[in-house]
């Protein structure tokens, strides 16, 4: 078995390691004075540094090659999912890194569904922009009235009159909204109640500056207002768009939503483990330099037991993510389904962990702005949301378990009355 990275894999990390080094780092502190001065607007740093990317040709690398999808207008740099890993999780290491490569959510599993489901006019309207980063965008299905993680739940009308389609519901947590570049929205809803239970669903591409569409508030997160994107709840009333927005046809919704949430959740993790890798660093840098008790932080003892459970189980992580990237590139989302999951599931548990020992290494400063910690806290704990949560990735894990025996014709019994036990 072989843990090493692919040559192509190497020369990337190192173009995008370079980058980071050069210009990322050194604007985070001009970020954030921009950010200050306009929460909701566009940081003209962040826009000169996508500028900086795309001529360097560090862009668009989350899209794998796709035979049957790539043309020579529509395609990614050529890296796998396997080959993406390492960089997306480079790009984790600062909240707005996955932008300056045109690689953050939702435009990316926006992205993926035009350029594997959308049609050639869908694709010259919205696909293009997205891809050449001059707009971004929003995916609508989580609402406030049901369990959205089972998506067959969910109550948004898509009916058709004529050549349009009527839309009327109630969305939030519409991630990407606020910022002032979002365009389109995807939005799942149903265009037929009465039809099989995974057949209700379809998705359609909708204007933001539809009639109908209404921003009702943006939803803070544990106080934070994730600007410039934000988290938004949304009214549609009557919004009318053309049939042509339909993706893929009536009744389609599921299937492109199992299409996307693959990839999406996938991304998460690996972002989710430079946040980790952040937090470790900062932790220890913290115990190296703060004393208490006449020696340094990380003499005492639990902070060693801290530290090495850290190292640990980020590097658990990354080989589980790397498993589930490599078997997406081999065998396809739906073969990777359970390593997806689990990633899914560990990922933003282990990064919690380590984000919380480093805000108690360092002590009241830690839940402030100062050291970026509670910010981080915020936004991965709402990630075990994001893209269903544990519950529902649990009970996929659990199900495939079950099924592994319950399907077996020789499954083993251990009733302990027959005195029967096959354990070899």
């Amino acid at each position: 078995m072989n843990f090493d990275y692919s040559p192509k894999t190497k020369e990337y990390l190192e173009r995008v390691g370079a980058f980071m080094d050069t210009h990322v780092f050194p604007a985070v502190p001009v970020y954030r004075a921009q950010h200050e001065a306009d929460r909701w607007g566009v940081m003209d740093v962040l826009e000169d540094l996508k500028d900086k990317a795309k001529a360097e040709g560090l862009w668009n690398l989350f899209l794998p090659p796709n035979a049957e999808h790539d043309t020579d207008a529509y395609h990614g740099a050529g890296l796998s999912n396997a080959d993406y890993a390492p960089l997306s999780e480079m790009m984790g290491r600062v909240s707005f890194g996955s932008e300056v490569f045109n690689c953050s959510a939702p435009d990316t599993g926006n992205m993926e569904v035009l350029h594997r489901y959308g049609s050639d006019a869908q694709k010259e309207e919205w696909l293009k922009p997205l891809m050449n980063g001059d707009i971004r965008s929003a995916f609508l299905m989580t609402e406030p009235l049901v369990a959205s993680s089972d998506a067959t739940n969910i109550e948004t009308s898509i009916v058709r009159d004529g050549d349009e389609y009527v839309i009327n519901g109630r969305k939030w947590w519409s991630s990407g909204v606020g910022d002032p570049r979002c365009r389109v929205a995807i939005i799942m809803g149903k265009t037929d109640f009465d039809a099989p239970r995974h057949a209700q669903q379809s998705q359609i591409l909708v204007p933001m500056d539809a009639p109908g569409m209404k921003i009702v508030r943006m939803l803070p997160v544990f106080g934070f207002d994730d600007s410039p994107h934000g988290h938004a709840e949304m009214v549609m009333e009557n919004v009318r768009v053309p049939v042509g927005n339909l993706i893929l046809g009536e009744g389609r919704g599921f299937e492109i939503a199992q299409g996307r949430l693959g990839p999406g959740r996938i991304h998460h993790c690996m972002r989710t483990i430079g946040a980790a890798e952040v937090a470790l660093e900062k932790m220890t840098r913290r115990l190296l330099t703060r004393q208490a008790f006449g020696k340094s932080l990380y003499e005492h003892s639990i902070w060693e037991q801290r530290l090495g459970e850290a190292r640990i189980e980020i590097d658990m992580c990354r080989l589980l993510t790397l498993k589930a990237a490599s078997m997406m590139d081999t065998v396809g989302n739906k073969g990777a389904a359970n390593e997806i999951a689990m990633i899914k599931v560990a990922a933003p548990r282990m990064a919690l962990k380590i984000i919380d020992d480093a805000i108690q290494a360092h002590g009241g400063g830690g839940v402030t702005s100062d050291f970026g910690l509670a910010e981080s806290y915020a936004g991965i704990r709402s990630l075990r949301l994001a893209d269903g949560p544990d519950e529902v990735h649990l009970r996929a894990i659990a199900r495939n378990e079950l099924k592994k025996y319950r399907d077996n014709p020789d499954y083993p019994t251990h009733d302990p009355k027959s005195g029967i036990h096959d354990f070899g």
